[in-house]
């Protein structure tokens, strides 16, 4: 008795070497997308604005987190 894919030209090594194919295509799609990915997060965070200190002592006084006397203070200490 013939199985139907003896047919069409698979045999027990044809479809191990078709799984080995598909999965070998599967990786390569799963590491191009792992790549772009990457490149993207790391693109964006090279790119990113560090806040100096003075920054934040002002963003901090702006908010209302320290009063003005707190402000200069620690601006002469800067």
């Amino acid at each position: 008795m013939m199985w139907p894919w003896f047919g069409w030209g698979f045999t027990g090594f044809g479809v191990i070497m078709l799984i080995i194919m598909i999965a070998f295509w599967v990786l390569v799609i799963w590491g191009i997308v792992a790549l772009i990915r990457w490149l993207s997060r790391s693109g964006r965070s090279s790119y990113t604005h560090h806040e100096t200190a003075l920054e934040i002592l002002k963003r901090r006084y702006a908010s209302g987190e320290i009063t003005k006397v707190e402000f200069e203070e620690k601006k002469r200490d800067l």
